[in-house]
């Protein structure tokens, strides 16, 4: 199954839901395109990976670059909604350590406020 992208505003945060696979190639192409461009609209973004059903080395690496894209860009790249598979490979390869994740993108909304405060 192929990456699908939709967008939405939740409390002023960009939410990115993806479903489908993370891995190497066009799907990963197509998330690091379309953040990118989001990122120059708001550099608050949330990515929900509620159905995200696999991710490969090339979809982790994705993450690393996106998440170093929006600290570039002055912005902020947080992490919801992990299932069961995904969450464990982040915590395999410790990069649970480096991304703010969040049990659901309302949470992960509000949280950019209280960082504010």
């Amino acid at each position: 199954m192929q990456l699908r992208i939709s967008t939405r505003t939740l409390h002023g945060v960009m939410i990115v839901d993806c479903s489908g696979r993370l891995v190497f190639g066009e799907e990963s192409a197509s998330l690091r395109d379309k953040v990118k461009k989001l990122l120059a609209q708001s550099p608050k973004l949330v990515l929900n990976l509620h159905d995200v059903s696999q991710v490969d080395s090339g979809g982790l690496g994705t993450l690393v670059s996106l998440f170093t894209s929006a600290r570039n860009a002055g912005g902020t790249l947080k992490l919801a909604s992990l299932n069961q598979r995904v969450g464990d490979l982040l915590q395999i390869t410790k990069l649970v350590t480096i991304f703010e994740v969040f049990d659901d993108e309302e949470k992960a909304a509000k949280s950019f406020a209280a960082s504010v405060a």
